[in-house]
């Protein structure tokens, strides 16, 4: 599938502001996406079980391992196996960090004989979809949590940050538009649009064979611990490698209409 080349749609993401004081004011709520995921454990041991393929997982910005241990333990105890993507701080696109993560994803299909898949948080999942591009014999799938792939880089309330961190000033429209291009692996978007860090509608890729766009309730720096996005990645990482499918929500029956939302609807 190729990237859309929407005069008019790219426009439009370039005029995007970031998400409101509000919402970036309902990051608070963490905590509350936490407890909820401790209180659902018994309920989310029942999730699809793994085959035991290797897993990494990508931080996002000037966030680290520490910070993913809590997903990586779930994904152990579903049946994967977890692996940090070992590069301290996420402090963007370094000299040679994304070569070493290519590195690292190409060791780990050696090393199990089997496809890695990716999950990427923000800014690691516009990592998680580059390694994608560069490996796409040894990578399985990518899934990415509220990760602005698709918009203006400074449609989010930590454009600043990440100029300072990462010593980039400026992105251009070639890069914009490599960024925006998808991976050549099946493809999971999870993002929320009370994301109070990027707009959600950056984190929106066009939908095809595989590619799909999952919509969730919670905030942007509590996707690695909230338990429907959790149960949602063991949903998409328990699919047998070359039978992807689209995530099925429920439609408009069932408990799921509740929990996840058409991320069509305008």
């Amino acid at each position: 599938m190729n990237a859309p080349q929407d005069t008019e749609g790219n426009a439009q993401n370039k005029g995007l502001k970031p998400p409101s004081l509000f919402l970036l004011a309902l990051e608070s709520r963490v905590p509350l996406e936490f407890a909820a995921s401790l209180l659902s454990f018994p309920l989310l041991k029942n999730v699809p079980r793994g085959d035991g393929h290797p897993v990494m997982v990508l931080p996002g910005l000037m966030a680290g391992d520490a910070l993913t241990l809590f997903l990586r333990k779930f994904l152990q105890s579903s049946g994967y196996t977890a692996y940090a993507w070992e590069q301290g701080l996420n402090r963007g696109p370094r000299d040679g960090v994304l070569d070493a993560c290519i590195a690292r994803v190409k060791v780990l299909s050696e090393k199990h004989g089997q496809k890695v898949s990716l999950i990427g948080w923000s800014l690691g999942g516009i990592f998680a979809r580059e390694i994608a591009k560069a490996l796409p014999n040894d990578v399985r799938q990518v899934i990415t949590l509220g990760s602005p792939f698709a918009g203006h880089p400074k449609a989010n309330n930590v454009w600043r940050m990440y100029q300072a961190v990462s010593g980039k000033t400026a992105t251009d429209d070639v890069q914009i538009a490599e960024i925006k291009k998808p991976p050549p692996v099946p493809f999971t978007s999870i993002f929320s649009r009370s994301d109070g860090i990027v707009s959600w509608q950056c984190c929106v890729e066009q939908e095809g064979e595989q590619s799909e766009n999952i919509e969730v309730h919670g905030s942007h720096t509590g996707m690695v611990v909230n338990p429907i996005v959790l149960y949602t990645i063991a949903d998409r990482l328990a699919q047998a490698d070359g039978q992807w499918r689209r995530f099925d929500s429920g439609g408009h029956e069932g408990i799921k209409k509740y929990i996840y939302r058409d991320p069509m609807r305008a």
